[in-house]
């Protein structure tokens, strides 16, 4: 995945005593909210930042939190604030959290100068401006000026070459350093990536090919099962020739995209190692209460689309991940936020669940796929979750994220 000899030189925060400096932690703090109810719906991202945190705050440190929330697009907006994480981080942490209404200036600056060791202030969303997401070197500048040391705990967005994340290290030298989270986030993608026990097996789902293409191409190498559930499975089965009706494909499929298709379907006849689904449910519109029957994926007739993997797929799929050592898991095999066709994805949930307990080493990411396993409550019965979707998928194309990049030049 990465240049191993540069990842065992990057520094986390086990690396720093941070008595007496001011740490500025870029955390994702970009958790679901219930607008109506003014919730948190999911606070895994915030509980995953707490041991890099508490690190801190054992040596008698300062932490600067800077995170960002929603797309506000560059303006300042009540909707996006970050004060909203102030109650359940203080809970958590059973400490008091000072919070910023701005992330920048002078108030700001005030508010750096007073904190006291142990002390820890949460500023407002980086992406009020919109020179955080231009990768603006002076906003990024105005950030670094708070503190001593830079801590990356933001595995989520690290592949964004934004000014919080890709420009910041640039002005701490040797003091910056990766947090705990991200450390996790990269050895468990290194179990994945070639290293791990075999055999390996790769699932991608979901309903966009453009994004992961790429993976595919790469994984190809190394992967020993690469199963293709979802609406990605669809623009294969048309190459291949056969007739998939309605079922959900990318429109602005160019022929540069067919070109790929068509060299990861010549490549992997060789290898022997890509598989499809066989069966699917297939529906005559899009919802829940649409008719439905069985077909083969190859013959989907006109006027019908794909929702799911049907029971010759899911024991096909399934038997595959129960004879697997290392199962990575991106994207649904149907649409299961309908309950009529979630069978599919549930099953694969329940599969990998297995193969885990057996002793396989579970990586699952994406909101959607973790989504699914919540809804089976089995989420706590994998190996690891992985708290970035792009990053994650950006690190299956081989590319060093830029997040990291920042840490070790």
């Amino acid at each position: 995945m990465y240049d191993m000899i540069k990842i065992n030189q990057i520094k986390t925060v086990n690396d720093f005593n941070f008595k007496d400096k001011i740490a500025i932690v870029r955390v994702d703090f970009n958790v679901p909210i219930n607008h109506f109810s003014h919730k948190i719906i999911d606070d895994t991202r915030i509980q995953y930042s707490i041991p890099t945190i508490q690190k801190i705050i054992s040596d008698h440190g300062k932490i600067v939190l800077i995170s960002h929330l929603g797309r506000p697009k560059g303006k300042h907006c009540k909707r996006d604030s970050l004060k909203i994480i102030v109650p359940l981080l203080s809970k958590i942490l059973q400490i008091p959290i000072k919070f910023s209404e701005d992330c920048i200036g002078e108030n700001v600056k005030k508010n750096v100068f007073e904190l006291k060791n142990k002390e820890i202030l949460l500023l407002e969303n980086l992406r009020f401006y919109k020179e955080e997401e231009e990768g603006n070197k002076n906003f990024a500048f105005k950030l670094a000026s708070l503190g001593n040391i830079y801590v990356n705990e933001a595995f989520s967005v690290s592949h964004r070459s934004h000014a919080s994340i890709s420009v910041i290290p640039k002005f701490f030298g040797n003091k910056k350093c990766i947090g705990l989270l991200m450390k996790k986030e990269i050895q468990c993608l290194e179990k994945i990536l070639g290293k791990g026990r075999k055999p390996i097996t790769i699932l991608l789902g979901g309903a966009k090919i453009s994004s992961k293409i790429n993976i595919i191409e790469h994984i190809i190498h190394f992967a020993d099962h690469i199963l293709i559930g979802g609406g990605m499975a669809y623009p294969f089965i048309k190459m291949q020739g056969g007739n998939i009706g309605k079922s959900m494909i990318e429109k602005d499929q160019n022929e540069k995209t067919k070109k790929i298709l068509k060299n990861i379907l010549n490549k992997c006849k060789k290898k022997k190692n890509l598989f499809f689904p066989k069966d699917v449910v297939i529906a005559d519109s899009f919802n829940n209460h649409a008719n439905k029957k069985i077909v083969s994926i190859h013959s989907i007739p006109n006027g019908w689309m794909g929702l799911d993997i049907a029971p010759n797929s899911i024991k096909y799929f399934c038997d595959i991940i129960n004879q697997s050592n290392t199962i990575f898991w991106n994207g649904p095999v149907g649409v299961f936020e309908f309950s009529n066709f979630s069978l599919g994805t549930r099953s694969i949930a329940k599969a990998i669940v297995n193969a885990t307990k057996k002793g396989a080493f579970s990586l699952i990411g994406g909101g959607d796929t973790i989504a699914s396993l919540k809804m089976e409550k089995c989420e706590k019965k994998i190996s690891y979750l992985s708290t970035g979707g792009g990053a994650m998928l950006e690190s299956l194309k081989n590319e060093t994220l830029t997040g990291i990049k920042a840490i070790i030049s």
